[in-house]
């Protein structure tokens, strides 16, 4: 999925020395921003915060009536230096990208795309498209060793289950409680969709040494005691062995983390990079030529990308 803003602000993110090094529970506020015709809550990154782990960007999207509507239409558009996870709780989005990949992501599927050196792909509501679209977008930043690796994408539609009464825990990517996904990572990560019966009452086993949040996709939860609204994010900084989630209602959240991104990194529009100049020469890339990949078989023009700020690329610092 892009980040269809036509003057996205550049930032540098990533570094330790923001990370909460003890338990927090921070509610990040939420940008609402359009991607084509609806509107989605950006939670990564946001006024305070702009990573936890590797994960560098957040959308959640929906629920939607898209019943006679055209649903999701993102043209294409290029990526460097991350991963995309597209995650569903209803609806279905067709991949296409410039490796060939055609592929349906449907509800409870991973769909991971590696965009190392160079990628680019579109994502829409098939036609016929189920009525109603929920989910969340999410990317993932590569470190330096990885970040010119090949791109590549992967479908998995099987993926792990971690249960305990009144508690299914789908691992999407990376590792919970010993349960890994089948996903390809470059960083230990956590990334899983914790379904809570209504009257559940669990503590998650977590990695004292990740940083976690979590977004409450739908119900009535409580983390650590606290209320978590739907379509927000609560930070809870590092330090944790377990998390305490309580549910009044049949309640859906995901839970990502990791071990705190070391590297300092530049993010403009769809790239992530270590300097300014790497950003311009991809958004150059992209304009003069087809080196970032071609997409095949959508109907419309590819995203052209914004102009490049006045002023050169410039820190900011993982929080702000």
């Amino acid at each position: 999925m892009s980040n269809l803003e036509t003057h996205p602000v550049p930032s540098l993110v990533g570094g330790t020395s923001a990370v909460a090094a003890e338990p927090v529970l921070e509610p990040l506020p939420v940008k609402e921003v359009w991607l084509g015709e609806s509107r989605v809550r950006r939670l990564l990154p946001t006024l305070g915060r702009r990573m936890v782990g590797a994960w560098c960007f957040l959308d959640h999207y929906g629920p939607d009536d898209v019943a006679g509507e055209p649903g999701m239409q993102v043209a294409p558009h290029p990526h460097i230096g991350l991963q995309t996870v597209s995650w569903l709780h209803a609806g279905n989005i067709l991949h296409r990208d410039s490796l060939g990949s055609l592929q349906t992501v449907r509800p409870g599927e991973l769909g991971l795309m590696t965009a190392g050196r160079g990628i680019a792909h579109s994502e829409e509501s098939p036609v016929p498209h189920d009525p109603v679209l929920h989910g969340a977008q999410l990317w993932v930043a590569l470190p330096d060793a990885h970040r010119h690796t090949a791109p590549a994408f992967a479908h998995h539609a099987d993926l792990p289950v971690v249960t305990a009464p009144g508690v299914r825990a789908t691992v999407f990517l990376g590792e919970l409680d010993g349960t890994v996904s089948p996903g390809r990572v470059f960083t230990p990560l956590t990334g899983a969709d914790v379904a809570l019966a209504d009257g559940a009452r669990t503590a998650l086993p977590l990695e004292a040494d990740f940083e976690y949040a979590v977004l409450t996709m739908s119900g009535d939860v409580r983390v650590e005691g606290s209320p978590a609204p739907v379509g927000r994010l609560l930070y809870l900084g590092c330090g944790r062995d377990e998390l305490r989630l309580e549910a009044d209602s049949a309640a859906r959240v995901v839970l990502v983390g990791g071990v705190p991104f070391e590297e300092r990194l530049v993010m403009w529009w769809n790239f992530v990079a270590r300097t300014g100049e790497e950003i311009a020469s991809a958004r150059d890339a992209w304009m003069e030529g087809d080196s970032l990949g071609v997409v095949h078989g959508y109907h419309g023009p590819r995203i052209p990308a914004p102009e490049l700020p006045p002023v050169p690329l410039k820190s900011r610092g993982r929080v702000r």
